[in-house]
């Protein structure tokens, strides 16, 4: 008598994350066409689809988008420098960790709102104080995960290279950073997504140019298809930054057993 294993068929998993957002719009169009969700409330995607078609061929769109992003991608760059900066230095320096660390904590602990009157005491409401707050909120994330990534090290490891007779710059370089590179990168797209909730906020102080600022205008004028298409262009730009993230994680920690079996 035979017996037969059934191997288990592959779940879809990429077609179904991308298959589930457009059944959500799917569902929506039907409801904005059959009156259930009224257009003065929640226009249809196709609606906002329109509205972003006439926007970008007037090249409004576009100016708003370029200056967001510009905005986003200063201060991104600027706060994970300082965070990966300080969290290397922290980790690897009980020193540096005395000196750092408790005044760090002290910061991220005050709410973003409460720093904003001082923000446009110190920087007015140009574009240096907008780039501020979009630094301050992405430097904390890759800071926390940067340390934590450093002092989950397993010691063994450590004891391996000393025993091979390592340096303590060959230690950093070949065993603590590569060690600690899978949390680092979570950091990083924990702070790609500050950027932009940071981003939010920095829009409304004095802005003329920005997605932020064409939501705030459309909310003046009640322009319900704008701030939709508007709270729309942050997801599509959330989902393309976490993509981007996802793909430096393959590229960078191809070499991670744990990391490749998890996306196998």
């Amino acid at each position: 008598m035979s017996t037969s294993i059934a191997l288990p068929r592959t779940f879809p998993y990429r077609t179904v994350s991308w298959l589930a957002p457009v059944c959500v719009l799917a569902l929506w169009e039907a409801l904005a066409r059959g009156g259930v969700l009224p257009t003065q409330v929640l226009p249809a995607p196709s609606t906002v689809a329109a509205t972003a078609t006439e926007l970008t061929a007037n090249g409004e769109l576009p100016r708003h988008l370029l200056a967001s992003l510009r905005r986003a991608a200063s201060g991104f760059a600027i706060g994970t420098s300082a965070g990966l900066a300080l969290g290397v230095a922290v980790g690897l320096s009980r020193v540096a960790e005395a000196l750092v660390d408790r005044s760090v904590q002290m910061v991220r602990a005050i709410p973003f709102l409460a720093v904003l009157p001082l923000v446009i005491v110190w920087f007015g409401v140009g574009e240096s104080g907008k780039i501020f707050l979009i630094a301050l909120g992405t430097a904390f994330p890759l800071y926390l995960n940067t340390v934590l990534g450093i002092r989950q090290i397993d010691p063994r490891l450590l004891e391996m290279s000393r025993v091979v007779g390592q340096g303590r710059l060959e230690r950093v370089r070949w065993v603590i950073l590569p060690g600690a590179l899978p949390s680092i990168l979570g950091g990083l797209r924990l702070s790609l997504t500050h950027a932009w909730l940071a981003l939010v906020i920095a829009e409304t102080i004095g802005a003329t140019a920005g997605i932020g600022f064409m939501a705030t205008n459309a909310r003046e004028f009640l322009q319900v298809d704008v701030i939709v298409l508007v709270v729309v262009l942050y997801a599509v730009i959330g989902i393309a930054c976490d993509l981007l993230a996802r793909l430096l994680e393959r590229r960078l920690l191809s070499w991670h057993a744990t990391y490749a079996g998890l996306s196998a």
